[in-house]
C-alpha cells in the first residue's frame, strides 16, 4: 500500500486526567466482578443509568432484545440481591480481560467509549472456559478526576453461553 493513500483518522483530543480516569474506572469495572465484589461495581454507576446485555446479532440487525437489562442504580442493586439470595447458579470464577479503551465522542463532561473484552469462567473444579467474548459501549461521566459509567451496553458476540447468566458481564 502506498503511504500517500493513507488517510489519517480523526482523533479525539483527550486529556490525561480523562484517561486516566476512564481507564481506572474500566480496571474497577472488571476487579469488582472478577473478585465477586457486585455491590461495589454498583457504585461504579450512577442513579439513573442504563445497563443492558444485547448480542452483536441484535445490534447489527437492529433489535431491541437484551439478555440483561437494568435501566437505574436500584435495579442493578436488585439483580445484585437477587444474585446473592435467590438465584441458583454454577458457582464459578470469573476473569476478565478488557482491550484499550477507544475515544468516540465527547459531549459535555461525557465521553463515549468502546473496548473489547474476554471473559473466563473457572468453575469449583478448576475447568476453565472461555465465557463470553464482545465489546462494551459505554458513556462515562469524568467530574473532578473521578468518573461513572451513565450507559453500559455489553455487546456479546453471541448469545450462546454455556450456563447461566448470573453475573454481569
Amino acid at each position: 500500500m502506498n503511504e500517500s493513500n493513507i488517510q489519517p483518522r480523526n482523533k479525539l483530543a483527550v486529556p490525561a486526567e480523562v484517561r486516566g480516569a476512564i481507564s481506572d474506572l474500566m480496571a474497577e469495572y472488571g476487579l469488582l466482578i472478577d473478585e465477586n465484589r457486585l455491590e461495589e461495581w454498583g457504585e461504579l454507576f450512577v442513579d439513573d443509568c442504563d445497563y443492558r446485555i444485547v448480542t452483536r446479532e441484535n445490534v447489527e440487525q437492529g433489535l431491541p432484545g437484551s439478555m440483561m437489562w437494568c435501566d437505574n442504580r436500584a435495579m442493578l442493586r436488585d439483580r445484585i440481591q437477587s444474585y446473592r439470595h435467590v438465584n441458583e447458579y454454577n458457582l464459578h470464577w470469573d476473569r476478565h480481560v478488557i482491550g484499550p479503551v477507544r475515544y468516540c465522542e465527547q459531549n459535555g463532561n461525557t465521553w463515549s467509549i468502546e473496548a473489547s473484552y474476554l471473559l473466563a469462567q473457572t468453575t469449583l473444579e478448576g475447568g476453565t472456559t472461555l465465557f463470553s467474548v464482545g465489546r462494551y459501549r459505554c458513556e462515562i461521566v469524568v467530574s473532578g478526576g473521578d468518573a461513572l459509567f451513565r450507559k453500559v451496553t455489553v455487546i456479546a458476540d453471541t448469545g450462546l453461553v454455556p450456563s447461566l447468566l448470573a453475573t454481569p458481564l
